[in-house]
C-alpha cells in the first residue's frame, strides 16, 4: 500500500514549522490558480481562426490577425490576474508595472471588432460589438490595481525601497523553486519549501515593520541571490548525475540558511517588542509627569 510522505518537513507534519510550509504552498496555489479564470477565452480565437477558412483570402487574414489579438488578450488577462492576487496576498506591495487586465480589455474590443468585421456586420457594427466586449470584459475582470499598497503611519520612501527588496527577494526565491521542480524529487521540493517558508516569514516581519530593512538587507539579498546561484548550480549538477554528494552538501546549506534566516527573524521581532516597551515606558512617564496616570494590571 502506498504510503503518504510525513516527517520533518512534510507540509502533512506539525509544529509551526508545517505550518509555514502549508501556508506558503496555499499562498502559491491562490496565485496561481488565480489565472484559470482566463482559460476559457483562448478557445473563442481558435474557433475564429477556423470560421476564417473558405471565404477568401481578406477574410481569412483578418480572421488570424483577430485570433491573434484575442489569444494575446487572454495571455495578459491570466498573467494580471496572477499579478493581482500576488499584490492582495503582500501587506505592502507596489502596483504593477504593466497594467496587463487594462491591456487585455483594449486587446480584446479590438479581436471582437476584427471577428465581427471578417463577417457581416459592417464597419460600424463591428466597433459596436468591439465596445460591447471592452465592457463586458471590464465588467468581469475588472482593471489592475492602480496605487502602491502602503501602511498607515510609516513614511513612503521606506515603504518604496522595502517593496524593491522584497520584489528581489521574491525574485529570487521563485527561480530557486523553479529550479528545483525541474527535478521531480518531492523531497527536495519539500525541503525547500521549508526553507522559502522560513525566508519569507523574514519578508513579512520586513515589511509590516520597514525599520527591519536594514537589519535584514543582507539575508534577503546577497543571501538568497547566493542561495539561488547555488539551487541552479545544483538543480543542473543532480538532473546529470544524481550525485548523492552534492545532494547532501545542498541540503546542509538550506539547514545552515533556515536556522540563520529563522534566528536573525526571532531578534528582529525581539528587537521591535523591545522598542515598543521603550516607547510605552516613555510614553507612560510623560503622562505621569502631565498628572496624567494610568491604571495597569499589576495596581488595579
Amino acid at each position: 500500500m502506498a504510503q503518504r510522505f510525513g516527517g520533518k518537513y512534510s507540509p502533512d507534519g506539525s509544529g509551526p514549522q508545517a505550518d509555514a510550509v502549508r501556508e506558503q504552498a496555499v499562498d502559491q496555489r491562490n496565485v496561481a490558480s488565480a489565472g484559470a479564470r482566463a482559460k476559457w477565452l483562448f478557445i473563442p480565437p481558435v474557433i475564429l481562426v477556423f470560421t476564417g477558412f473558405g471565404d477568401g483570402p481578406v477574410t481569412l487574414i483578418t480572421a488570424l490577425v483577430g485570433g491573434g489579438v484575442l489569444a494575446l488578450a487572454a495571455w495578459l488577462l491570466r498573467e494580471g490576474l496572477k499579478a493581482e492576487a500576488a499584490y492582495h496576498a503582500r501587506r505592502v506591495a507596489r502596483r504593477p508595472a504593466i497594467p496587463r487586465k487594462m491591456l487585455a480589455a483594449g486587446l480584446t474590443g479590438t479581436g471582437a471588432t476584427l471577428a465581427a468585421y471578417s463577417g457581416d456586420t459592417g464597419m460600424i457594427g463591428s466597433v459596436l460589438y468591439g465596445v460591447a466586449a471592452l465592457g463586458l470584459h471590464v465588467t468581469a475582470f475588472g482593471i489592475d490595481p492602480l496605487s502602491d499598497k502602503q501602511m498607515q503611519g510609516v513614511d513612503t520612501r521606506q515603504q518604496d525601497r522595502v517593496a524593491r527588496v522584497v520584489d528581489k527577494a521574491e525574485a529570487h526565491l521563485d527561480v530557486m523553486n523553479a529550479q528545483i521542480a525541474a527535478l521531480s524529487d518531492r523531497k527536495l521540493d519539500l525541503r525547500v519549501a521549508s526553507f522559502q517558508a522560513v525566508a519569507r516569514k523574514m519578508i513579512r516581519t520586513v515589511e509590516e515593520d520597514p525599520r527591519d530593512l536594514t537589519a535584514a538587507r543582507k539575508f534577503l539579498g546577497v543571501y538568497l541571490m547566493g542561495a539561488r546561484d547555488t539551487a541552479i548550480k545544483f538543480a543542473d549538477l543532480y538532473g546529470r548525475t544524481k550525485d548523492a554528494d552534492a545532494r547532501a552538501s545542498f541540503e546542509a546549506l538550506l539547514d545552515d540558511l533556515e536556522q540563520n534566516f529563522a534566528a536573525k527573524t526571532q531578534k528582529m521581532l525581539l528587537d521591535d517588542r523591545s522598542d515598543m516597551d521603550i516607547e510605552i515606558n516613555v510614553l507612560r512617564d510623560r503622562l505621569q509627569r502631565e498628572g496624567v496616570h494610568l491604571n495597569t494590571k499589576g495596581n488595579e
